[in-house]
């Protein structure tokens, strides 16, 4: 019996499918314990001194619940082409952050899934992580619009 080949847009549609589950996954997770504890994400984003004072109580406010929108986005497989560029400029964002405080050589806590202060400090490890979580968005973003031209290309 001949085996089949698989074909280039089913490897597309699982790639595109697996990058969406663990970015809405990253996203949901990322944002409990923020949601849950504002007031140590608050000290959390003061840590990274770059936003004036009056702007980090509302961004410790505002983005845990952008990324539980934006993970529920990538979840359900709604609004994609707005849900995967804003992982891909968030995660590129964080990636900014990371960057710019190691080189400042501030030892503080990234914030990032955990809002004690004594857990998940900034390392190249943390680079690392995000690094690999910033392609997969960029990954889902071309797929996303991958996804986009062949479904308005005439046939």
């Amino acid at each position: 019996m001949p085996q089949k080949k698989i074909s280039h847009d089913v490897i597309l549609t699982i790639l595109y499918h697996f990058t969406r589950l663990v970015m809405a996954g990253v996203f949901i997770y990322a944002s409990i314990d923020k949601i849950i504890h504002p007031d140590l994400f608050a000290e959390a984003v003061y840590n990274y001194q770059v936003l004036p004072g009056y702007l980090v109580n509302l961004t410790a406010l505002i983005l845990p619940w952008l990324e539980l929108t934006l993970g529920t986005c990538l979840l359900i497989n709604r609004w994609m082409a707005g849900a995967s560029a804003l992982a891909a400029m968030l995660m590129a964002l964080f990636v900014g952050l990371i960057i710019f405080n190691l080189a400042r050589g501030l030892d503080i806590s990234c914030g990032c899934f955990s809002t004690a202060p004594d857990e998940d400090p900034v390392t190249f490890l943390t680079l690392a992580r995000d690094l690999v979580l910033l392609c997969l968005a960029w990954c889902l973003a071309g797929l996303t619009l991958y996804q986009n031209i062949r479904r308005y290309q005439p046939e």
